[in-house]
């Protein structure tokens, strides 16, 4: 599709675009960047119902990357998830698209992250995990493999915090990996998220050119190169399109997104089940073992109710609710007050 063509909503792939990046050349943020315009044009999202979210480092610049006329709110360090949970619950409407880092969600902002992954607000949550701590110069961050070797030579010796492994112990409903030179499979991941009904974490491992990018790294372009280990081919199917794939039956999983849409994987390598997450947990930490990167849909629960479904919340936005739909009756005021008595 050329950058002009329109989508089903009328908008061309420049309306998605954002102001000009100043990360460095090479930086794989911008390339995801890139894969999030194409995903958001090829769903047609409607510019205004989008909120961006972020909080504290270079990935959390990306928003101000695409999507000119969306909503977006820049938090403090780690804070992101309080942003998208309150936006969330003010208005049901909107599309949360959440965009962190390794050191923003692996450190400081980890207690966050878990009890969003636990409480499956519907959200999609992309991790741009590069390993390193690049507006501070370089330091390792909580993801750095055992190991690793930092640019000056520094050695990692302390276990790394595997973002995936976390939100599949915590019960994340939709975990997938990917790599931000895979554009094949990041942007049809990166549709499913958005259409999946809860929280979507994607786990984004994007080289950082300047501090994490050498021998010794597992975050650099040629060591993902010779380590990836991908699960499947993706194929994502929207709701307005008739499914059409070419593939062998007994290697394909179909999952139905809660829009409507479809998921089409063509499992490669391994015999994984993308609804089985002791068997995703399992296979990360076997795939450690091996020196691999596992990259896939990992695991996907499309029937569990999102947040605000389980709290019971207005489906209409706060605002549009007026002063008797938001005010407790004077009946059931003054059973509160007896109970209270």
């Amino acid at each position: 599709m050329s950058a002009l063509a329109l989508n089903r909503i009328g908008l061309a792939r420049e309306a998605y675009k954002g102001a000009a990046s100043t990360l460095c050349a090479g930086c794989g943020h911008n390339s995801i960047t890139n894969h999030i315009v194409k995903a958001l044009h090829d769903l047609g999202v409607e510019p205004h119902r989008l909120a961006k979210l972020s909080g504290i480092g270079c990935s959390s610049k990306t928003p101000a990357y695409f999507v000119d006329q969306a909503h977006g709110f820049n938090g403090l360090h780690g804070r992101m998830p309080a942003i998208a949970t309150g936006a969330g619950l003010a208005d049901r409407e909107l599309v949360l698209l959440g965009v962190s880092g390794d050191g923003d969600s692996a450190s400081i902002g980890l207690g966050q992250f878990m009890h969003l992954m636990r409480r499956n607000l519907d959200c999609t949550y992309l991790i741009e995990d590069n390993g390193t701590y690049g507006l501070t110069k370089g330091q390792f961050s909580a993801t750095a493999d055992i190991e690793s070797v930092h640019k000056r030579g520094t050695v990692n010796h302390y276990q790394p915090i595997d973002p995936c492994a976390v939100a599949l112990a915590v019960g994340t409903t939709f975990v997938a990996r990917s790599f931000s030179g895979d554009g094949r499979q990041l942007v049809p991941l990166i549709k499913a998220a958005v259409a999946h009904r809860g929280t979507a974490l994607i786990d984004i491992i994007s080289p950082c050119v300047t501090f994490n990018d050498h021998v010794g790294s597992t975050r650099s372009y040629s060591w993902i190169k010779d380590n990836d280990a991908g699960l499947h081919d993706l194929s994502f199917i929207p709701y307005y399109e008739e499914i059409r794939v070419d593939y062998e039956p007994d290697q394909v999983q179909e999952v139905e997104l809660y829009d409507g849409s479809t998921l089409v994987l063509s499992k490669l390598s391994e015999d994984h089940d993308a609804t089985d997450r002791v068997g995703a947990i399992r296979l990360l930490e076997e795939s450690r073992a091996r020196g691999q990167l596992v990259t896939g849909l990992l695991y996907v629960d499309e029937h569990a109710r999102d947040f605000a479904t389980r709290e019971r919340l207005a489906e209409r936005p706060l605002r549009d609710l007026g002063e008797a739909e938001l005010r407790i009756g004077r009946d059931d005021f003054d059973r509160l007050m007896a109970e209270l008595m």
